[in-house]
């Protein structure tokens, strides 16, 4: 699981749905969320959380350019590459922090990733998930 600490600087609700805007590391990033401000304390603007999200749920795109619906975008360098028979594990440096991807091998294979590398994580807003408080393992 990958975990970046944010501060939530925007949240725009609708029936028990919200959109948050969060603050991690100098970038934006947003998050799906079955709650509203009304249902969840931790909902605030300028509140500290945790984002969360999968290595599953981070895709690698490379030499991108042009618009894309996928909100969340994580500029990184290839720190290393673990490739298997079906699946590949990357990890990428953003910013000093390690974030895994999990890709198929076809993939790493088509995009030709080497270390050293810079590519762009992505992973889409409703594939992100908040926690107050500390998370449980780092």
């Amino acid at each position: 699981m990958n975990k970046l600490e944010a501060k939530i600087t925007n949240v725009e609700s609708a029936e028990n749905i919200s959109l948050v805007d969060l603050q991690a590391n100098g970038d934006l990033f947003s998050c799906v969320v079955i709650e509203t401000p009304e249902t969840a304390d931790y909902l605030k603007i300028g509140n500290t959380v945790h984002i969360l999200f999968k290595e599953t749920e981070v895709s690698i795109a490379k030499n991108l350019s042009g618009q894309i619906s996928l909100r969340n975008q994580i500029a990184s360098v290839v720190k290393q590459i673990e490739k298997g028979r079906v699946l590949t594990k990357i990890v990428l440096d953003y910013k000093g922090i390690a974030i895994g991807s999990i890709i198929t091998t076809r993939s790493a294979n088509k995009l030709n990733l080497q270390v050293g590398e810079a590519v762009v994580g992505l992973i889409k807003a409703n594939e992100v998930s908040i926690m107050e408080g500390e998370v449980p393992w780092n």
